[in-house]
């Protein structure tokens, strides 16, 4: 299980505005801040669609954990 306090770190980390919630847009962007120049937007599109359980095409913390907690 996944540390909720660790998760919410890196989740802050890729939601750039701070609205909580990820956009594929910001998850591409962290990555590539972190270094992985091969996350392209429709790879991005594609992570978040698969962790996305409401089908806003947004991450909501929730579903990010939920996801951590597979």
């Amino acid at each position: 299980m996944a540390d909720i306090d660790k998760a919410r770190e890196t989740f802050d980390r890729f939601d750039a505005n701070g609205d909580g919630v990820i956009t594929a847009d910001e998850y591409s962007a962290a990555m590539k801040a972190m270094g992985d120049h091969f996350v392209t937007p429709a790879i991005a599109d594609a992570i978040i669609a698969a962790k996305d359980l409401n089908g806003d095409k947004l991450l909501s913390f929730d579903e990010f954990w939920a996801d951590l907690n597979k």
